[in-house]
């Protein structure tokens, strides 16, 4: 298994990271793809992916809005060009990038309304890398699908992406997959209350599906922990097989397939 999303380059994880990568190990989860927040975060991003041989992704998450968005474009399309030839561990996605209204709104609200319209140029640069690069990209998206579905229609994308941390409906995860999409699950789907999301589970095809933790944020409801790991992907893997009435085998094989397929590692 590999968790399809998770932030072990955190400065939370410093102190127990050696241990926790081979507590996943004892547990069958080979490793995590990294995702890129920010520049700031890359170099210490790329840092943990070689020294660990985890694969990784540079991105611009629309929470980590630059200053100058053609120095930050430029710098991430210098870092992919970097990235792609260098030795050690290996670059899969763009990302994490995309689109949030629930952040443009409450940065509105303490004095910034071009917050939304910063998020869509960032995110739309970055679309342009990937058509260039033909990367996948691993997509942030909250509170936007519909504008999300158009933004990554104008843009020749054959290797589609992962919308992270899906939580939408059915039809808005129909759309996604018929449009070339997978769907990250990951957490949240422990929690009983998460109806929409246990349904899109229930009826997509497994094919459709990555799992994930975006550790160390999303701890699911039913963990005592402060903190999340990969390890939650043990439960969220648990559970879809249960949801489906597949073994827990079958349901792994799938999933591990889905993510060789999508980021060729």
């Amino acid at each position: 298994m590999l968790d399809s999303h998770a932030h072990l380059d955190f400065a939370v994880f410093d102190h127990d990271r050696d241990a926790l990568l081979a507590q996943m190990r004892q547990h069958g989860i080979s490793g995590c793809i990294l995702p890129g927040v920010s520049p700031a975060q890359w170099p210490m991003l790329r840092a943990i992916a070689n020294q660990y041989h985890l694969p990784f992704a540079l991105g611009i998450h629309p929470w980590y809005l630059p200053e100058s968005l053609d120095y930050a474009i430029t710098a991430l399309e210098q870092a992919l060009e970097q990235a792609q030839h260098a030795d050690g561990a290996k670059l899969v996605a763009i990302g994490e990038c995309g689109l949030d209204k629930l952040r443009a709104k409450r940065m509105a609200e303490q004095g910034e309304p071009q917050h939304w319209t910063y998020q869509l140029t960032l995110f739309e640069r970055q679309l342009q890398l990937a058509e260039r690069y033909q990367l996948p990209l691993i997509i942030h998206a909250v509170q936007c699908h519909g504008i999300m579905l158009e933004q990554l229609a104008k843009y020749d994308l054959p290797r589609g992406g992962v919308i992270h941390g899906f939580s939408g409906s059915v039809a808005i995860a129909q759309q996604y997959w018929h449009s070339g999409w997978r769907l990250g699950i990951g957490g949240l789907l422990l929690n009983p209350q998460a109806k929409k999301l246990r349904a899109v589970v229930e009826q997509l095809p497994l094919a459709a599906l990555l799992v994930e933790t975006d550790a160390p944020d999303m701890t699911p409801v039913t963990s005592d922990e402060p903190r999340n790991t990969p390890l939650t992907i043990l439960a969220v893997v648990a559970e879809i097989a249960r949801l489906r009435k597949l073994s827990v085998v079958q349901v792994t094989e799938q999933l591990s397939k889905n993510a060789v397929q999508l980021f060729d590692y």
